[in-house]
């Protein structure tokens, strides 16, 4: 699958195509269903299909001091969009340039890449100080030959709609379980495995440090994990996430732990996944009350992960 970015043109042998268009950020199931039917017609029609995001997300240029939130990073949703089916993952690169584009503007940019159909969320909403929405895509859209179809969200277990506010609250509160659901796969963080002093080896739980960059930050605890790996390989593991309070000075960190490895893995880039909250996180005495705490929670990680199917 392409990556491309709004800066450049369009491929000529992806023009005509079908577009999903949202920010998507976890592309969680209701994201899922805009794709799904954004590759249906696609794939009716004989056409490209591409996936299109934001980046920076817009929450990002007009309020920066927002607290990290994001669910997936780039790299993640350009796996997961050619995992749905996509040709290609177009990237907006959301400017106060694109920002201030009026939605007619922005219907004619879509024209200009030769976009034929576009499928959202009917909660979709574009152009300068959001005017345009669904309805305005398609009356724009008609007289310049480009289709939109705006899809009904899609409703979780209980009933209520299933959206990125959602899976972030459940992750804030521990919740795995409920943001597994929604995403259909766990939460995972992807990262860069960095040095770090090295105080887990020493007392036999050897860690794959990793920063928490732009993610959203779950609840600060002890957490059941599995790494994935470059190779491939899915380990079991139980890890720390946030800042150490037995430790001074403290230092925001993702700390996986896996299970009966012992490989180096520093400089590469693996992915973690949140399977479940074991505990918060605590502060101990000295290094002996410690090492008991963390033997118990590999334990429980143990149990708890033989009894959960790996999710890609």
């Amino acid at each position: 699958m392409e990556r491309l970015h709004s800066s450049a043109p369009m491929p000529a042998h992806l023009r005509g195509s079908i577009m999903a268009l949202g920010n998507f950020d976890g592309f969680h199931a209701g994201h899922q269903a805009v794709a799904r039917r954004a590759m249906e017609l696609a794939r009716a029609q004989g056409r490209p299909a591409i996936i299109a995001t934001f980046d920076p997300h817009p929450m990002r240029l007009f309020r920066p001091e927002t607290p990290w939130f994001r669910l997936t990073s780039l790299n993640q949703r350009e796996r997961l969009f050619a995992r749905a089916g996509a040709d290609a993952m177009l990237v907006f690169d959301f400017t106060r340039e694109l920002a201030a584009l009026d939605p007619l503007s922005f219907v004619r940019l879509l024209v200009e890449w030769g976009v034929a159909g576009v499928v959202t969320g009917e909660d979709f909403t574009f152009g300068k100080d959001r005017a345009g929405s669904t309805q305005t895509l398609a009356e724009l859209g008609g007289p310049l030959g480009l289709v939109a179809q705006a899809v009904p969200p899609v409703t979780g277990t209980d009933g209520g709609i299933i959206s990125s506010t959602g899976i972030r609250k459940a992750l804030q509160s521990g919740d795995c379980a409920t943001a597994t659901r929604l995403l259909t796969r766990p939460f995972a963080i992807e990262g860069t495995v960095q040095h770090g002093d090295k105080l887990g080896r020493t007392i036999g739980f050897p860690t794959a440090n990793i920063d928490l960059g732009h993610y959203l930050r779950p609840r600060y605890g002890i957490y059941a994990v599995r790494g994935l790996l470059p190779d491939g390989r899915v380990l079991d593991g139980a890890a720390n996430l946030g800042i150490r309070p037995s430790f001074d000075p403290p230092k925001e960190l993702l700390e996986p732990h896996f299970f009966d490895f012992a490989e180096n893995l520093y400089d590469q880039v693996i992915e973690v996944q949140l399977i479940h909250f074991l505990r918060p996180e605590a502060r101990y005495d000295g290094l002996d009350p410690l090492m008991a705490a963390i033997a118990k929670d590999c334990e429980d990680a143990r149990q708890i992960l033989a009894g959960t199917p790996h999710l890609a």
